[in-house]
């Protein structure tokens, strides 16, 4: 197994699948099977034009791969399949050079400039330790109490000094990290929160206390029980009472971004006084951050809402 890099453009030509799978040419076939069971990264181009200017040439989300198949309408493609709730999108997209070095090893070409003949390849394997910083940076300005880990805990029974952790119990504590459904949940809620600046996309309220936290909560548009990703575009930054009345079918939203009323709420008014004057849904200001419309399609079918 291998950590790799995965360059994913927004406005890609291939079938990827949003927090589902990876489609790629059988030219990247053998590099992609020896990723298999392990983690990636994902890179969107440095001339993307469909993402900020801060998300071009940056890396910007994490899965684990689970198995590869092949396109049964494309010869000679495939698809890399992502383990289920395992794909989670970064806070903040994380520039693929900083203080003058490429976090990416291979890319260090001559006179500090990226080496293009690495650069041109859209699956390249990486080590572990690039893999790990990476991955750190994704979700460095989000404040988050991380849950214990035991087993990497350098203050063990019966020891008096501090220890030093092997190399494997670092990745297995990163690893655990990327898959504890708690993590998760903080940074993706961090994330999502960063996005809509801590303002709820219907109601438009910004609620903070003296302490800084905001009221407003994150919520998947497709749950993570239906295999919804942790990415904030899969995200609403939603009012405490708006979240409860989303993941219900209470409300909902249409293709031009109104909010939808379900017939089943039984105050009418009360909902209609709480929507923003728009009647509209707020999006955040970054393209990359737009709900997806695969998601926002999805919650309206699931609860009988018309298009």
């Amino acid at each position: 197994m291998v950590n790799a890099v995965l360059v994913q453009g927004s406005q890609s030509e291939y079938d990827d699948q949003p927090g589902v799978s990876y489609h790629f040419p059988k030219r990247y076939l053998r590099r992609m099977e020896e990723c298999v069971g392990d983690w990636v990264t994902f890179f969107s181009p440095v001339k993307d034009t469909g993402v900020s200017k801060e998300a071009r040439g940056a890396f910007f989300a994490v899965a684990q791969i689970e198995r590869i198949i092949a396109d049964a309408k494309l010869a000679d493609h495939f698809y890399a399949v992502y383990v289920p709730n395992t794909y989670a999108g970064f806070a903040n997209p994380v520039p693929r050079q900083m203080l003058g070095r490429f976090l990416e090893p291979a890319m260090s070409g001559k006179d500090g400039k990226a080496n293009v003949g690495v650069a041109l390849q859209a699956v390249r394997h990486i080590p572990f330790s690039a893999f790990q910083e990476i991955a750190e940076l994704g979700w460095k300005e989000i404040e988050i109490e991380l849950p214990r880990y035991d087993e990497i805990d350098s203050k063990r029974k019966g020891v008096a000094e501090d220890q030093t952790p092997f190399e494997y119990d670092v990745e297995r504590k990163i690893v655990a990290e990327l898959v504890n459904r708690k993590v998760r949940d903080v940074r993706f809620r961090g994330s999502v929160l960063m996005a809509y600046n801590k303002t709820c996309a219907v109601t438009g309220w910004s609620f903070v206390n003296g302490g800084g936290r905001a009221e407003v909560e994150g919520a998947h548009i497709k749950p993570v029980a239906e295999k919804g990703p942790d990415t904030i575009d899969n995200g609403l930054a939603l009012s405490g009472t708006v979240h409860w009345m989303f993941d219900r079918g209470l409300i909902s939203i249409s293709a031009n971004d109104e909010i939808l009323i379900s017939r089943k709420v039984n105050d009418l008014d009360g909902v209609k006084r709480i929507i923003n004057p728009t009647g509209k849904l707020i999006r955040p200001k970054r393209p990359e951050h737009q709900p997806h419309p695969a998601f926002i399609e999805w919650h309206r079918t699931r609860f009988g809402f018309a298009a």
